[in-house]
């Protein structure tokens, strides 16, 4: 049989129909080229357009992340958000599931390959990261990885942070075409972080002046300042959005700080403690310079302070008002592990609080020009009842006198009038009393109130302890508590001190002192070595019990955990009628 025209020998294609099967495998190759490319190019345009729907910046990042993973097809995925000094102050992550992370510990601070795209904004592509000289290796639990590639993220010609994507999926390298839809992804990323940053700034600058007008409203209307200080601090909590916001007012008379104002996590702790002059807060308060850390726990606080009461992570101090009108000193923190704080934050709260601190001084000046007002008044009345009541009493009684020698023969009639004379003289008495008490200043100058006392007490005994404890005041203490209670309260912190120093030879000691206007309470604990049981002769603590059973309260004696004493003593206040 005859071989086909199309065949040659052994039944082997000819040459154009070879040539033809290649152009139709190349045809299809491109083809499939094509629809990858279009296919990638619909997954950008997909990532594009998620990072644009959203203007929480919190939800932006995220987005971003995960589209980044999505379009390099990547394993893993990370964008660092850089802060001061050009090192990462957030770490979002993608691909990395919570346990891992924890394993880790603590997020990258921008060193090895992070770092040298920190230093150099430009992208990086590796085929084996830890082969580069700049690699530094990963920490203990951290997965493997091995193709590396990286991108900034610009926003307004500014770096905001640097995308990381590791170990392209199918074990391939990452090529050219990965690193220009990264590229394009990241200019979209500015665009979109920028946006968010915009409607967050705005949307706080609504917030900021929603609670600076209610602030300014509260101090004009009269609000008691002490409410005023509370609402600042729980303000400042919701605007900023931190774990812990303290607000600390200058101590009368002296260096220290104390805590008029706490909100959030561990307040109760730390309200009413006072801040020695070596804390942070009162070298703020001072300087009158805002601080910023990211671990404020981890900073030198050789008097105490509410970091040193409570774990606190990143967080920032900064005056209340400004100039020679510092008014006090605020601390807004989050806990260990929490985020640090954006610099748009720490702007917008500095200047809630450079308006709170203006309305606090507006409605100073208003309280003193009423005070003045009253004072005016009371002089005014104090002339008026000296000048016409008084002399006309006294020469109504100098006229009944002059009546007295015409009606000596008429006894009854002449004792009548005798009394008129003396119930005079008691009235004229009574009113320049009362003009003494209209005319009479306040001259005490603030120091000699309880408060002032308690501290002088504990600066007192840190001679004898060593060190000086740890001191927390809360309520009026210096108007609520009777000057006989003070004493006898003050009397039992000395012998409590002393006690703490030459028996149970302490190395810390925290004193409260507080008072709900019905009660007193005094709490001394030290982690010494407690009360010896063999020593029979405690004529110290009896005295101590006495004086709490003759005001009607109780004194009380308890082990400490995990060694120490606790000393409690709790009187009742008399009312304020009985006072």
């Amino acid at each position: 049989m005859a071989e086909s025209p199309a065949q040659g020998r052994k039944g082997l294609p000819t040459a154009p129909q070879l040539r033809l099967d290649e152009l139709l495998e190349g045809l299809q190759a491109q083809v499939e080229q094509v629809r990858a490319a279009r296919d990638r190019v619909h997954t950008l345009l997909d990532a594009v357009l998620s990072i644009g729907t959203d203007l929480d910046l919190d939800v932006v990042l995220r987005r971003i992340t995960e589209s980044a993973v999505a379009v390099v097809d990547a394993e893993y995925g990370a964008l660092g958000v850089l802060g001061e000094e050009g090192r990462i102050k957030q770490f979002i992550t993608v691909g990395i599931d919570e346990d891992t992370i924890k394993t880790i510990g603590h997020y990258p601070e921008g060193e090895g390959i992070l770092g040298l795209l920190i230093r150099e904004p430009e992208p990086l592509r590796l085929a084996d990261l830890g082969a580069h000289p700049e690699s530094v290796g990963f920490p203990a639990g951290h997965p493997p990885m091995t193709t590396f590639l990286g991108a900034p993220v610009r926003v307004r010609d500014r770096v905001f942070g640097n995308l990381y994507l590791t170990d392209k999926r199918g074990g391939a390298q990452f090529d050219d075409d990965d690193e220009a839809v990264l590229r394009t992804l990241a200019a979209a990323a500015g665009v979109a972080i920028d946006n968010a940053r915009l409607y967050d700034e705005t949307r706080r600058r609504e917030q900021w002046l929603a609670a600076s007008s209610e602030l300014t409203r509260s101090l004009l209307s009269g609000t008691d300042t002490d409410q005023v200080l509370h609402q600042i601090a729980a303000t400042v909590r919701k605007l900023s959005g931190a774990d812990l916001v303290t607000l600390a007012v200058p101590f009368e008379g002296g260096d220290e700080l104390v805590i008029e104002a706490a909100d959030g996590e561990g307040a109760e702790q730390v309200h009413g403690l006072v801040l020695q002059a070596t804390t942070l807060a009162a070298k703020v308060y001072h300087s009158n310079e805002r601080v910023t850390s990211s671990a404020l726990s981890a900073e030198p606080q050789a008097g105490g302070g509410s970091a040193a009461q409570l774990g606190l992570g990143p967080g920032f101090l900064l005056p209340l008002g400004g100039g020679e009108n510092v008014r006090g000193v605020l601390q807004v923190a989050n806990l260990p592990g929490g985020v640090e704080f954006s610099d748009a934050t720490m702007a917008m709260i500095d200047g809630f609080t450079d308006q709170a601190a203006l309305a606090l001084e507006i409605a100073e000046h208003r309280r003193e020009a009423e005070q003045l007002m009253v004072l005016t008044d009371r002089d005014r009345i104090a002339r008026d009842l000296h000048d016409l009541a008084i002399q006309r009493l006294f020469a109504s009684g100098l006229t009944l006198n002059s009546v007295l020698g015409r009606i000596s023969d008429r006894p009854e009639a002449a004792e009548r009038v005798q009394r008129v004379v003396d119930d005079l003289d008691d009235t004229i008495k009574t009113v320049r009393g009362t003009i003494y008490a209209l005319r009479e200043r306040d001259r005490s100058d603030g120091r000699g109130g309880l408060r002032a006392k308690l501290l002088a007490e504990t600066d007192q005994a840190a001679a004898v302890l060593g060190f000086t404890p740890a001191l927390r005041m809360t309520g009026l203490l210096d108007t609520d508590v009777p000057a006989g209670h003070a004493e006898h309260l003050l009397a039992v912190l000395r012998e409590t001190l002393s006690n703490a120093a030459r028996h149970a030879h302490a190395t810390a000691v925290e004193v409260t002192a507080e008072t709900d206007g019905r009660r007193l309470h005094l709490r001394v604990a030290d982690n010494g070595g407690g009360i010896d049981p063999a020593v029979t002769r405690r004529s110290g603590l009896d005295n101590l019990h006495r004086r709490a059973t003759d005001l009607g309260g109780s004194f009380t004696l308890t082990p400490n955990e995990p060694t120490g004493t606790i000393v409690e003593w709790t009187v009742p206040l008399p009312s304020q009628t009985e006072a």
